[in-house]
């Protein structure tokens, strides 16, 4: 049950017991087995991220997103300096080890510390983060950072036409609440956006699900995970 009757019989929400609005997320390192997340430094990373993009030569990675393609680095850097400085929205460089080179990008935004809310946002993973573990534990270490700090709701939002993202966002066990039409203006079109998100109360059952997929033994010699993510969500649900 969801809710509960007041003395005039009405539904109302149930109470949350000793609620205090959560602090920031702070502009720190999240460090992780595949990867590690660097709050984002335009001098540090842009570059890295630059040429890591200059493997999607098309653009596609830019469709959806409300700027970019950038034609040079000094245009993509002025656009960091610009936008990827604040703490709303806070932005990381996805780093993996191996290279210790940023591959891609990806942030908190609509930070409500009041009601425990907290999205995640302006995902650009180049083809050289994509489909890897670093990808995944990426996002897996930012979930976590949330819900430490005490974080309710986890948001997710897309355009409604990027099916890659729809996926992606399933995948990683956000649910689906529907889809916001004329949300907005991007780029002279519209955009209906589709929203999902992960609550407090699922946390728990999917961090294991997650931890269970990222541990070595999940991938053999080649780096080839054994087991889906959905599998192994599927498994802790059995």
């Amino acid at each position: 049950m969801e809710h509960e009757l007041n003395h005039l019989k009405q539904p109302v929400g149930l109470p949350v017991y000793f609620w205090e609005p959560r602090r920031l997320p702070a502009r720190e390192t999240l460090e992780g087995r595949y990867c590690r997340l660097e709050p984002l430094d335009p001098g540090r990373h842009a570059t890295d991220l630059y040429d890591a993009n200059t493997v999607d030569p098309e653009g596609t990675n830019w469709t959806y997103l409300p700027y970019g393609p950038f034609k040079t680095l000094n245009a993509y850097l002025a656009w960091m300096e610009e936008t990827c400085r604040g703490k709303d929205p806070l932005f990381y460089a996805v780093v993996p080890p191996e290279t210790n080179r940023a591959t891609g990008v990806a942030s908190y935004l609509r930070i409500d510390p009041a009601n425990g809310s907290i999205e995640v946002g302006h995902i650009n993973y180049s083809p050289l983060l994509q489909r890897t573990p670093a990808a995944t534990e990426a996002m897996y270490l930012m979930m976590k950072r949330a819900f430490d700090l005490g974080y309710r709701r986890y948001e997710w939002k897309c355009n409604a036409l990027n099916a890659a993202s729809r996926a992606a966002a399933e995948r990683l066990g956000f649910s689906f609440e529907g889809v916001f039409r004329q949300a907005a203006v991007v780029k002279g079109r519209n955009r209906d956006t589709a929203w999902y998100s992960v609550i407090d109360g699922e946390w728990p059952a999917l961090r294991e699900a997650f931890e269970r997929w990222l541990d070595p033994s999940n991938f053999d010699e080649q780096g080839r995970q054994r087991t889906k993510l959905n599998g192994v969500r599927r498994e802790g649900r059995a």
